[in-house]
């Protein structure tokens, strides 16, 4: 659903996944199944709501060490600060907490800050 159904389904879809991955052996399955790619596509061009729910899941996966890597390697950090800067309020915020995870890896760091994610 997250990939293929409507507006609507994608909007659901990524705040179940986000939902799910409060759990920590969740975070590991969600990745493993592909699923941060799909988030990070929504992240990038959902509707507003799937922007948020998208945001707010790549925040909670994004406290997995091997996600942090993973999410940056899927484009997801450029997103993620176009969200920051741009998105709703809600947006925003989620976006906020999960470039705040993300910067706990060294390389992520780099790379938030090749984004324009710092200043």
């Amino acid at each position: 659903l997250a990939r293929s159904g409507t507006s609507i389904a994608k909007e659901n879809a990524a705040g179940a996944l986000g939902n799910l991955a409060c759990n920590a052996d969740n975070k590991v399955a969600l990745a493993a199944a592909g699923g941060i790619g799909p988030l990070v596509e929504l992240a990038r061009s959902g509707t507003s709501i799937a922007k948020e729910n998208a945001a707010g899941a790549l925040g909670n996966l994004a406290c997995n060490a091997d996600n942090k890597v993973a999410l940056a390697a899927a484009g997801g950090i450029g997103p993620l600060v176009e969200l920051a800067r741009s998105g709703t309020s809600i947006a925003k915020e989620n976006a906020a907490g999960a470039l705040g995870n993300l910067a706990c890896n060294a390389d992520n760091k780099v790379a938030l800050a090749a984004a324009g994610g710092i200043g």
